[in-house]
């Protein structure tokens, strides 16, 4: 079994570069998606009201966010409640996997969080600043939680330190494609 994990800056596409590793080639485990999936579980939205002194019946992830970004002690209590919680599922997931010759997880703190032993190649998807920020702004959201957010990651030159590929994913869909199919191509 090969472990790929794929991680990068916010707004860098990493989730467009995990469908395209995996379509075909093995199971996908996407970080993003398990939190999501918490943040609509009555159990995960109260404990998050109980350790946030929030209604529990606001609309809890922009609640939270809106409580993190103003505080930096809250934002690494959110990070510590959270991130046992998606190493859980990303253990669960890969048991479930066990037979399967390829296995991918879509990271966003992979290198952050030094995740790096746990996979067989990482891969890290790059774009510059002014890229990302268009594109998270197109999703609707702020410049401020964007700054915020991409503060908390490492720098590109450390996560390419870390990293077997680096893919930089400025152009379109066709040029990121063709890049990551002539990696993914080594693993065969």
């Amino acid at each position: 079994m090969i472990k790929i994990g794929i991680t990068g800056s916010i707004a860098a596409g990493k989730t467009t570069a995990s469908k395209i590793l995996s379509k075909g080639r093995g199971p996908l485990f996407s970080a993003d998606r398990v939190v999501t999936k918490f943040y609509k579980t009555n159990k995960f939205k109260k404990m998050l009201s109980r350790e946030f002194k929030i209604d529990k019946n606001c609309i809890l992830k922009t609640t939270i966010k809106k409580t993190v970004l103003n505080d930096k002690k809250k934002f690494l209590k959110l990070e510590k409640i959270i991130h046992p919680l998606v190493r859980s599922e990303m253990k669960k997931f890969t048991l479930l996997n066990k037979r399967e010759t390829k296995i991918f997880y879509e990271i966003p703190l992979l290198i952050e969080n030094k995740l790096t032993k746990f996979f067989d190649v990482v891969i890290f998807i790059k774009a510059k600043k002014k890229i990302r920020l268009k594109r998270f702004k197109k999703k609707g959201a702020s410049e401020e939680l964007f700054n915020f957010l991409n503060n908390k990651q490492l720098s590109d030159s450390i996560k390419t330190k870390f990293s077997n590929h680096v893919i930089v994913n400025e152009k379109n869909i066709n040029i990121l494609k063709k890049n990551l199919l002539s990696i993914i191509r080594l693993y065969a």
